[in-house]
């Protein structure tokens, strides 16, 4: 089954959730305390399309950094109803038939982030009752129960380009400071797993970060090992594309990727083997393959500190859109690199304290 996010059919009938406005749209302020309303006014519908008009967005949830009801909890909206959302904000289709997803460095998260996101969540089976469910994931082909669950492997590809992230940070040398993913595999996290399983890490991360400084940002992506939150050696481990990696604050020059540039990523889970393939033009093409199911990085190098059996006791889902990785948030630790940001999107739109991605395509196999 293929699923192509880019399509030409007509605008589909729209329904009313929030509003009297002939379409799924959710308002609410922005920043955690959840205090100010910010209205939608009709300059900022000006030329915006709902995306599931020009995309097929039924085998996807979206989550978005917002409060529209106020009970707490971070927005999510999954099918049938995504395909009539239009959030003017951060997630509408341009007057070119793209998608734009945005994300302001400051507002609600999900619950065991500090990062916020307009980001999408695959829905193998988008008319299941649970997103975690066995039938809405799929696993690696050496799971023990693999039979069960929606599919084994699968395949998202992607074109894109970052329009924006994150200008400012209180700790700019912390790795993710002024960057922004935009395709990952998450793994289930789900306590009936067998043990030495569900974690709930991201075998994959795919980042675009750009330096303020800089003219062009590198684009590479992380494999975590897959360890307990409390392993000193659980974390993520970079591997490039183009440009530098998010540990170096040299100038990628001609190397990078500048904001606006189009992009292409596929990742074609296969069996037990993940296959990446970067390419733009002008670039060298770059591929890459790891089996998820051992402790071989890849390099070819076996990793003694990863989990031997690598990711074959967990369920995965793909996620596509703006994960912004510029917390607001000042502690110790490596994720928190204190970016500025108010909690009010006009102001922070204005001061560059938000990231943004615009995708032409998003392909499901």
């Amino acid at each position: 089954m293929i699923i192509n996010t880019k399509t030409t059919r007509r605008s589909m009938p729209v329904v009313r959730v929030l509003m009297a406005s002939g379409f799924a749209l959710l308002t609410a302020c922005q920043g955690q305390t959840q205090t100010k309303s910010e209205a939608i006014t009709a300059d900022d519908m000006q030329g915006k399309r709902i995306p599931g008009s020009v995309m097929d967005l039924s085998h996807w949830k979206i989550t978005l950094p917002m409060d529209s009801n106020r009970d707490g909890k971070i927005d999510e909206v999954g099918p049938p109803n995504i395909s009539r959302l239009l959030e003017p904000r951060f997630f509408y289709a341009n007057e070119f038939g793209d998608v734009v997803f945005a994300a302001p460095n400051k507002a609600i998260t999900t619950a065991n982030s500090t990062n916020t996101r307009s980001e999408l969540r695959q829905m193998v089976d988008p008319e299941g009752s649970k997103t975690r469910a066995p039938g809405n994931n799929f696993v690696l082909a050496a799971h023990p129960k693999a039979k069960k669950y929606g599919a084994v492997g699968g395949r998202l590809s992607a074109t894109l380009a970052v329009n924006h992230v994150a200008v400012e940070a209180k700790n700019p040398n912390k790795k993710p400071a002024f960057s922004v993913v935009i395709g990952q595999i998450h793994a289930g996290k789900d306590d009936s797993m067998a043990k030495g399983f569900g974690y709930g890490n991201e075998p994959l991360k795919i980042y675009y970060k750009k330096w303020p400084n800089h003219d062009t940002g590198s684009v590479f992506w992380t494999y975590e090992r897959n360890l307990e939150r409390d392993d000193p050696n659980r974390t993520d481990i970079a591997f490039p594309v183009w440009g530098e990696l998010w540990d170096s604050a040299k100038d990628p020059a001609e190397q990078g990727v500048k904001l606006d540039q189009v992009f292409s990523y596929t990742v074609d889970v296969d069996g037990n083997v993940m296959n990446l393939t970067f390419s733009a033009e002008g670039k060298p093409t770059v591929e890459y393959s790891i089996d998820l199911s051992n402790n071989v990085d890849p390099n070819g190098k076996v990793d003694e500190l990863d989990n031997p059996r690598g990711y074959s006791g967990d369920w995965f889902y793909f996620k596509a859109g703006a994960y912004n990785q510029c917390s607001s948030k000042d502690q110790e630790g490596m994720w928190y690199a204190g970016c500025a940001g108010t909690g009010n999107w006009e102001e922070d739109f204005q001061n560059g304290h938000y990231v943004q991605a615009t995708f032409s395509s998003i392909t499901l196999d």
